[in-house]
């Protein structure tokens, strides 16, 4: 059984998230403040931990830098971009606006502990494509292609989130650190150089435009 932390000093929220978690099959452990969610981590190593911002005692942009290995949601009345891009490049792997959707937050936990799972094997996989995080090599069936350091992070970005349409802002945001030079004006080139190569070799489509949004994965 996974086991999530909720850091949270919002009493009913954490119950409210506390109660629909045991009812998915997850554990649950609670801290109310960044002090109390320090302590909590000495004894304690969750799945997942869901991290608010606006903490007693220590804030949860302090916190962050302190958490090691565990993959960290943050969920935020904080709507302005620049708090997201800071945090998303600080570690956290994902970042949820308050109020929230429960089907979207719960899809964003399961992503985000598929994703933490294939980190540590170092595998992605979608259909008959196989991504190796750890030596960048990328095969469509048995063939092995060879793909820009940019269509690289997309696709593993797309791969991370495979049941999910990436907005083309949100791509630009995560693909940044492994991609600096990639712009908004060059990211329709390199999707079309990926699906293309993926197309070549797979004989079908596996990138799918959705007008007016971003990209998404198809089987």
């Amino acid at each position: 059984m996974k086991t999530i932390a909720i850091i949270d000093d919002d009493i009913y929220i954490g119950n409210m998230l506390e109660e629909i978690l045991r009812g998915e099959g997850y554990g649950v452990l609670r801290a109310y403040s960044g002090t109390e969610a320090l302590l909590l981590l000495s004894k304690a190593s969750p799945d997942l931990i869901l991290l608010d911002l606006m903490l007693p005692g220590l804030s949860g942009e302090e916190l962050l830098p302190k958490i090691e290995y565990i993959p960290t949601i943050i969920v935020s009345a904080k709507v302005d971009t620049q708090s997201k891009v800071s945090l998303l490049l600080g570690g956290a792997v994902d970042y949820v606006t308050k109020p929230f959707n429960i089907q979207e937050l719960l899809a964003r936990i399961t992503v985000a502990l598929r994703n933490a799972r294939a980190k540590e094997t170092g595998i992605l996989n979608f259909a008959e494509i196989k991504l190796r995080t750890d030596t960048r090599q990328v095969h469509v069936g048995e063939k092995e292609i060879g793909l820009t350091r940019t269509e690289y992070a997309i696709l593993k970005l797309l791969m991370q989130n495979p049941e999910q349409v990436i907005a083309k802002s949100t791509l630009l945001e995560r693909i940044s650190l492994d991609t600096p030079d990639c712009t908004e004006s060059s990211l329709k080139i390199h999707i079309s150089n990926l699906r293309k190569k993926l197309r070549e070799v797979g004989e079908k489509n596996y990138i799918e435009s959705v007008w007016g949004i971003g990209f998404k994965l198809v089987k």
